[in-house]
């Protein structure tokens, strides 16, 4: 059973103790910031890699979108409330409680669609786990984004970020290849849903995630190579909670994340339904995945390092990253725009398989894209947001309330599509969200984070402080 945070605590380090010298070896020493980064991306590659591989196949896996369509909009209408309390949750429970009862949620949702596949006549169980889901979302992406965004040393976030990032899409490269492999015989023209063993498959993994959950310290344990503590521990109450989750929708930085956090989900639906989901073969979609992922371990890796090692002034390189992000982000969009006006009537009645060659070329080359610029995209927003404070408390609640904000602005996504808006409609307010969001993550940039690489924004008692930690001696 897990334990809450004061027994938690009472285990490891108490928040005024100082912390003892800790041992060099990065992975071998299991408190390290390092080894909990990498073990919270092994349980998102088995949880949301394996989730994200599913719904990358259009409709869930299943021929006809719209369980699909409304299981998603129940999931992340209550991811929004949620994604926003989950900070709030993660303040009052510790990460391992949180993690461990969002993590029960995924499995569910998967085997809802299973069912689905042998009861198509009712939408209520693949409904209802959706929900669930969002609510155990809430739970699971509040607890990493405090874990990710707290624990490296200030200079090495970017590195961290897409260390996570590239072990969490990995889950997508691999839940790729279960489709492709299961479904490899079946090079259907028409649309066609998965076999069960694909969703079984996926169900093993995500117990998997489930169980890892069990090994995540307490935050008071984290000790990086200096000997200094990865974060600032306290207890908190539902009442601060309350009031500080308040706070948020006033607070100036997070009004400027808004528009980048309602975008940096808005386009799955479009990417997965009519996309990999209306061009290609069932087989093929799943060969699809495993690139689409892979793209984004390549995409994280590469902003990841030039936002840490870029120039030596860590504003310079936040501004000169949003300015590469828009930039690649135009060139890819313009390219989808050329493509959808090839096939703005809905899905290709002769889909594409793998083997074709040519005729597969350019749309994979445009899914590849798509991928690559989630992973960029989302990966300077979690920089932005880990450059503002260094507080674990205060950065759960900033990425609960960026997570809440993406759910919400994936709800009205699949809701829009589930009202057969026009493709290249869909298209353009996703290219046109992503546009507006530049400027205003080059503002909060310029305003909010610090030259220096040890010192951030940092936000206690209701007011604004620097705060400097001394630089780490090694990447731990």
């Amino acid at each position: 059973m897990t334990q809450p945070p004061q027994v938690e605590a009472a285990e490891g380090l108490s928040a005024s103790s100082p912390a003892p010298a800790a041992k060099p070896g990065g992975l071998r020493r299991c408190n390290s910031p390092l080894a909990q980064v990498c073990l919270i991306g092994l349980v998102c590659f088995c949880l949301p890699g394996m989730y994200s591989a599913l719904n990358g196949l259009g409709g869930a896996g299943q021929a006809d979108h719209s369980a699909a369509d409304n299981a998603n909009t129940a999931l992340y209408a209550c991811f929004a409330v949620f994604g926003v309390l989950g900070g709030a949750i993660h303040n009052l429970l510790g990460p391992r409680t949180t993690l461990f009862l969002g993590s029960l949620t995924y499995p569910l949702y998967v085997a809802a669609f299973l069912n689905y596949s042998h009861r198509p006549g009712s939408q209520v169980f693949p409904v209802i786990a959706g929900a669930l889901l969002g609510v155990g979302a809430g739970f699971l992406w509040a607890a990493q984004g405090a874990i990710m965004t707290s624990y490296p040393p200030p200079n090495r976030r970017g590195t961290y970020i897409s260390l996570f990032w590239c072990l969490f899409n990995l889950g997508g490269v691999f839940g790729g290849l279960l489709p492709f492999s299961f479904n490899y015989n079946r090079n259907d023209k028409k649309p066609v849903g998965v076999n069960d063993g694909t969703y079984i498959g996926f169900m093993a993994f995500m117990l998997v995630g489930a169980a890892l959950t069990v090994l995540v310290l307490p935050p008071a344990r984290i000790v990086r190579s200096d000997g200094t503590k990865a974060t600032r521990v306290t207890f908190s109450s539902p009442a601060t909670e309350g009031a500080e989750i308040l706070k948020l929708f006033a607070n100036w930085r997070m009004l400027l994340v808004l528009p980048a956090a309602w975008a940096s989900n808005f386009f799955y639906t479009y990417q997965f339904n009519h996309v990999n989901g209306a061009l290609f073969t069932i087989r093929t979609k799943g060969l699809n995945n495993v690139f689409y992922w892979g793209a984004q371990m390549l995409g994280s890796a590469g902003i990841g390092y030039f936002l840490d090692f870029g120039f030596a002034s860590r504003r310079k390189r936040g501004l000169v990253g949003v300015l590469a992000v828009a930039l690649v982000g135009t060139a890819i969009w313009g390219g989808g725009l050329a493509n959808q006006l090839k096939y703005n009537h809905g899905e290709l009645a002769d889909r594409i398989d793998f083997k074709e060659g040519r005729r597969y070329a350019g749309p994979f080359l445009l899914y590849f894209s798509y991928g690559l610029l989630d992973a960029m995209f989302q990966s300077l927003i979690y920089w932005i947001i880990g450059a503002l404070a260094n507080d674990s408390e205060v950065l759960s609640r900033y990425v609960g309330f960026y997570k809440g904000v993406q759910s919400a602005g994936a709800a009205v996504a699949w809701q829009v599509d589930r009202q057969k808006t026009s493709l290249v409609s869909q298209l353009i307010v996703n290219w046109g969200l992503m546009t507006i969001s530049y400027p205003l993550l080059a503002l909060l940039v310029f305003l909010a984070v610090k030259d220096e690489d040890n010192s951030v924004s940092s936000v206690e008692d209701g007011k604004e402080k620097d705060s400097k930690q001394s630089a780490p001696t090694s990447f731990h």
